[in-house]
């Protein structure tokens, strides 16, 4: 008997699930509310699409595990994406100062729009055999507490319900899991928000002739210092362009007209992203978002999990997109539903809840990095850091320390960061050596430039200086 799966969502998590599912599943059929554009271009339900969007070596692999048959970092690159080593290719300024650059490069994470990755994602996932997409709003999950059996949908035709053997929520930040549980008697969704009051800020940039290899630039917020956290990046991506994002927690909010965010840059802890941007030509408005805050729905721990469903994305975890870790959890997740379908098929018992248990490991890591540092802003609300939130942040912060001039603790934040590997990394003898060893170097005094990045950045000043002079 032919199996159907229906995934709610057409955005990169829904994709990646309906690409799991391909592989196993007579037929997809993937409903999206929203009218997705034939290239890439921004949609309506997406707005922090137009903010950086980090794709880090671990959520690469897993796209790639995913879409077997076309590399999709290679496709990426194709349209013009940027790869960048996290140990050579960053001027990245930390709350423990700037981090140095390494001859060996580290790992390497993929830079472009999210509206690049989306759309190459969607176009190479429809091609599968069995994926189509529906234009649709869903109501609600068909079923009962015991079994999901389908979703019921408003079409353009009118109302009806698609059956289905396993049913994906992969709806986002918007999701009304918790509702539609609740409506098929599940109530007992534990949600826990942590919200900083995070704002991004961000405006395109044409990339000035000659800067097309300056790295990618950040200069990072410091929860540390009882004050608003404000952080700025220049990020290459593709179309030769500089997207540049700015962000900042309750009471530094970067914002939206062009001539304050240029002085927001300049006032950051170090001016290194004002300067960079002050002689480039503006493409477009600054584009404002606040729809920031850390969520997670521990549906894991429902206790009794309804077969036929599982939630996947953000609709199980939101994250403060300054760490860059959203898509890459998602795609992980993705790839936990796949190799439960290897495992026993889509009609296997007790699929559904293995499912869950996988996405909450895949979240776990990237939730803890980020609330374990937004807990410390002033004003955040949801969270205050208590003893052991003390320890692992004192720890941690030795270890960024260490990084700043030790290869083997630089080697150790990869990892991490990359979410190639889970937060025990941090706890192995060399991570732990590394960190107690600290600092082995002075701490830099600016950003370690070139000579001919310096070149680069010293033109651009004396062009800014001029545009300043003419207005």
């Amino acid at each position: 008997m032919p199996h159907r799966a229906v995934v709610i969502g057409a955005g990169l998590a829904g994709m990646l699930a309906a690409a799991a599912l391909s592989a196993t599943v007579d037929e997809v059929v993937v409903v999206e509310r929203d009218d997705l554009p034939d290239g890439p271009d921004h949609r309506k339900g997406l707005p922090q699409g137009r903010h950086a969007h980090l794709l880090m070596p671990g959520g690469l692999a897993a796209m790639e595990e995913l879409i077997p048959g076309v590399s999709v970092r290679g496709a990426l690159l194709a349209a013009g994406a940027h790869e960048v080593p996290l140990g050579s290719g960053m001027l990245a300024l930390t709350p423990e100062g700037w981090l140095r650059r390494w001859r060996d490069g580290g790992p390497r994470m993929v830079t472009c729009s999210r509206a690049l990755l989306d759309w190459l994602v969607r176009d190479l996932v429809r091609e599968r055999a069995g994926v189509r997409i529906v234009r649709g709003r869903v109501l609600g999950l068909a079923g009962s507490g015991e079994r999901v059996r389908g979703v019921r949908v408003e079409t353009d035709g009118g109302r009806e319900e698609f059956t289905a053997d396993l049913v994906v929520e992969a709806g986002g930040r918007g999701s009304r899991i918790t509702a539609w549980l609740a409506e098929l008697g599940v109530p007992d969704v534990r949600e826990k928000t942590v919200d900083a009051g995070l704002v991004n800020a961000t405006r395109l940039y044409r990339t000035p002739a000659g800067a097309e290899d300056f790295p990618l630039t950040v200069v990072q917020a410091n929860p540390y210092v009882s004050r608003p956290g404000r952080s700025g990046m220049v990020l290459p991506i593709e179309g030769g362009r500089w997207m540049v994002s700015l962000a900042g927690t309750r009471g530094g909010e970067p914002p939206a007209d062009p001539e304050g965010f240029l002085r927001y840059t300049l006032d950051l802890p170090h001016p290194i992203v004002g300067r960079l941007i002050s002689g480039a030509e503006p493409l477009g408005e600054v584009h404002v978002s606040r729809s920031t805050k850390n969520t997670r729905r521990y549906l894991e721990r429902v206790r009794r999990w309804p077969e036929g469903l599982v939630v996947l994305g953000d609709a199980v975890a939101t994250f403060n997109p300054a760490y860059g870790q959203g898509m890459s959890v998602a795609a992980q997740g993705a790839v936990g539903l796949l190799r439960e379908l290897e495992r026993g098929g889509v009609g296997a018992p007790g699929l559904a809840r293995r499912v869950q248990r996988r996405a909450a490991r895949a979240v776990e890591a990237a939730w803890a990095s980020a609330v374990g540092q937004d807990i410390w802003f002033p004003d955040v609300r949801g969270g205050r850091p208590g003893l052991g939130d003390r320890l692992i942040t004192r720890y941690s912060r030795r270890l960024t320390g260490s990084a700043t001039s030790s290869h083997e603790a630089a080697k150790v934040l990869w990892d991490v960061t990359s979410l190639r590997t889970g937060p025990t990394r941090l706890l192995r003898p060399d991570a732990v050596l590394a960190a107690l060893t600290g600092p082995l170097l002075p701490p830099l005094s600016g950003p370690p430039m070139t000579p001919a990045e310096r070149k680069i950045l010293a033109e651009l000043d004396r062009t800014g200086g001029e545009l300043a002079g003419r207005a």
